[in-house]
C-alpha cells in the first residue's frame, strides 16, 4: 500500500510510512527500560497496526518475567521478529532479516531468535525445520506462553505454539508503549476477523472475531489519558463489528462499537478518539451520528473499497456492490460533511479486465478519498482466491494499473488540500516536523498532517493549537499559528 499522508503509525514505526510498515519495511525496537534486568530482549515489528500493538503486549509479558528491553541487538539475549503475511514482499523482507540474525547467532551462540505473529502461524514448519532460522515460533493467540517457550528453547529444543483461540483478547495485560511519542496511542478492542475476504490471510492467521470486555478498554484509555496521552485509536481488524456481551464482571449490558466509542469520548473532551479499520458493510448510522455528536471523536473514516467493480468485489467476497459503496460514501458525507475518508485499493486482482480497472479509477474519483493505501494484488497461499482463481494478470499490467491509481489519488489528495487553503483547524501537536526541528507537526480532526513554525509560542507536544493553512503539498498542509486553543 502507498500512503499519501504520513500519519497513522507515527511514533510506532520510527517515522516510516504506513506503506512501509505494512510491507514489512519498518520496525519498532522496544524502548529502553531501567537497567535492573539480567536479560535483555529486542522486538522488531512489521506489518499492520495490530502487530505493533501486539508487540506492546509481548513487551509487558517479557518484563514481568524479568526481561528488560534494549534498542541494541548486540546486547540482546532474545530477539523477536513480529511478522506480517499480508503480501509476499513482507515475507521476503522478514526472511532476509532472519537470515541476517542467523549470522549474528554464530557470534552469540546463546542468543535466541523467535518469530511472532501472522507469518509464524503460517510458516511454522519451514522456519524451524527446513530453514532453521529461528528457535521459537509463537502465533498471535499464544503470547502468554512465551515464558515457557523461552525455557524450552534454552534447553536446545525448538519451541512452538501457534494455536488459535476463540477467547483470547489479552484484556488483562497492560501494554508497554514502544517508541511512543507520548501523545498518541493504539488500544486494541478486538482480535481476529470473520469476513473471509478471498484475498486475505488474516482469518487464518488471527482466527475468529473476539470483542474485548468494554470495561477493560475504558480502563486502559483512562490510564493513558492520566499518563498524558491526548489521542487514542481504537484498533481492530473490523472495529464496527465490535459487540461485547457480558457474561460476568463489571459490564452490565451489551456494548456496541458506537456505545464504546461514546464511552471513550466521555473520558475527557481533551482526549481525541480515532478508530481503524472499518468494513463498509458494518459501519452504521449509529456510529456516524455518535461521531457527529462529540467534537473529540475525529471526523475521519478509513473505508476500504478494494475495487470499484461489482463482479470483482463479489470475487473478493466483499459482500457489497459498487453502487452500495457509493451510497455509503454519500451517507457519510450527509451526516459528516467535513469527514476525511481514506481507502484501500487493490490493482490487478484475478481476472480483472481493463474496463473493471476503469471502474476502480471512477470510484476513486467519485469518493474523493483524501488518501489511499494502494498496492497490486499479491496471491497469498491458503486464501480462497489462491485456491479458486488464477493469478492471471501479468505483473507489468498490475504495475501499470497501480501507477494509474496512484497518479489519480495523488491529484485528488492535492486538490483536497488546496480546498483547505485559508481554513483554520484545531491541531494536536504530535512532535517536531521530521524535516525541520523549528516546526511542529500535528493532525487535524480529518487526519491531515499540518506543519507550522514554532515561533515564540510556548507550545509543546500534546497541546492543541488553531492553525491557519497557508500552503500545501499533495501530502501535507502548511500553516501558521492562528491562536492558542
Amino acid at each position: 500500500m502507498v500512503e499519501i499522508l504520513d500519519n497513522e503509525l507515527k511514533g510506532l514505526t520510527g517515522n516510516k510510512t504506513h506503506d512501509e510498515a505494512r510491507q514489512g519495511e519498518a520496525f519498532a525496537p522496544a524502548a529502553d527500560l531501567p537497567n535492573i534486568f539480567k536479560k535483555r530482549f529486542y522486538i522488531e515489528s512489521y506489518g499492520c497496526a495490530m502487530n505493533f500493538a501486539d508487540s506492546e503486549v509481548i513487551a509487558s509479558i517479557l518484563q514481568n518475567e524479568g526481561f528488560g528491553a534494549t534498542r541494541n541487538t548486540e546486547e540482546a539475549d532474545l530477539i523477536f521478529i513480529n511478522t506480517c503475511s499480508i503480501r509476499e514482499k513482507a515475507e521476503q523482507t522478514i526472511r532476509k532479516r532472519l537470515s541476517e540474525l542467523k549470522k549474528v547467532k554464530k557470534t552469540n551462540p546463546g542468543l535466541l531468535v523467535g518469530v511472532l505473529g501472522c507469518m509464524a502461524e503460517r510458516l511454522k514448519s519451514k522456519l524451524i525445520e527446513e530453514e532453521k532460522l529461528v528457535d521459537i515460533v509463537v502465533g498471535p493467540d499464544a503470547y502468554r506462553t512465551i515464558p515457557q517457550l523461552i525455557e524450552e528453547a534454552e534447553t536446545g529444543q525448538k519451541a512452538v505454539n501457534v494455536l488459535l483461540s476463540r477467547e483470547e483478547t489479552y484484556a488483562d495485560i497492560s501494554p508497554i508503549r514502544l517508541n511512543s511519542n507520548g501523545v498518541t496511542s493504539f488500544v486494541s478492542i478486538m482480535r481476529g476477523c470473520n469476513n473471509m475476504c478471498s484475498f486475505c490471510v488474516v482469518p487464518f492467521t488471527r482466527g475468529r472475531e473476539r470483542s474485548r470486555p468494554a470495561d477493560s478498554i475504558i480502563a486502559e484509555c483512562i490510564e493513558l489519558y492520566e499518563q498524558g496521552y491526548k489521542e487514542i485509536t481504537l484498533l481492530g481488524q473490523n472495529v464496527d463489528s465490535y459487540h461485547f456481551i457480558p457474561v460476568n464482571g463489571n459490564d452490565s449490558e451489551a456494548v456496541s462499537f458506537a456505545r464504546l466509542m461514546e464511552r471513550v469520548a466521555l473520558i475527557s473532551p481533551d482526549l481525541r478518539v480515532r478508530f481503524s479499520t472499518s468494513h463498509p458493510k458494518d459501519i452504521t448510522d449509529e456510529v456516524l451520528y455518535t461521531m457527529a455528536k462529540y467534537e473529540n471523536i475525529c471526523n475521519y473514516i478509513h473505508l476500504p473499497v478494494q475495487s470499484g467493480n461489482t463482479r470483482v468485489l463479489q470475487m473478493m467476497n466483499r459482500t457489497y456492490t459498487r453502487e452500495w459503496y457509493k451510497a455509503k460514501v454519500d451517507r457519510i458525507r450527509e451526516i459528516l460533511p467535513d469527514c476525511g475518508i481514506s481507502s484501500d485499493i487493490i490493482a490487478g486482482f484475478c481476472t480483472e479486465t481493463e474496463k473493471e480497472h476503469q471502474d476502480t479509477l471512477s470510484i476513486i474519483e467519485y469518493s474523493q478519498f483524501d488518501l489511499s493505501y494502494m498496492y497490486f494484488y499479491s496471491e497469498r497461499p491458503g486464501t480462497l482466491a489462491a485456491r479458486r482463481y488464477p493469478d492471471d494478470i501479468p505483473l507489468e499490467v498490475k504495475k501499470r494499473r497501480l501507477a494509474e491509481i496512484i497518479e489519480l489519488q495523488n491529484e485528488i489528495s492535492y486538490q483536497s488540500n488546496i480546498k483547505d487553503l485559508g481554513k483554520v483547524f484545531k491541531v494536536l501537536i504530535e512532535g517536531n516536523s521530521k524535516k525541520n526541528e523549528n516546526e511542529w507537526m500535528g493532525r487535524n480532526s480529518a487526519s491531515k498532517v499540518l506543519v507550522f513554525p514554532k515561533g515564540d509560542y510556548n507550545l509543546q507536544k500534546g497541546d492543541y493549537v488553531n492553525v491557519r493553512v497557508t500552503d500545501c503539498s499533495k501530502g501535507t498542509l502548511i500553516g501558521k499559528v492562528e491562536s492558542l486553543n
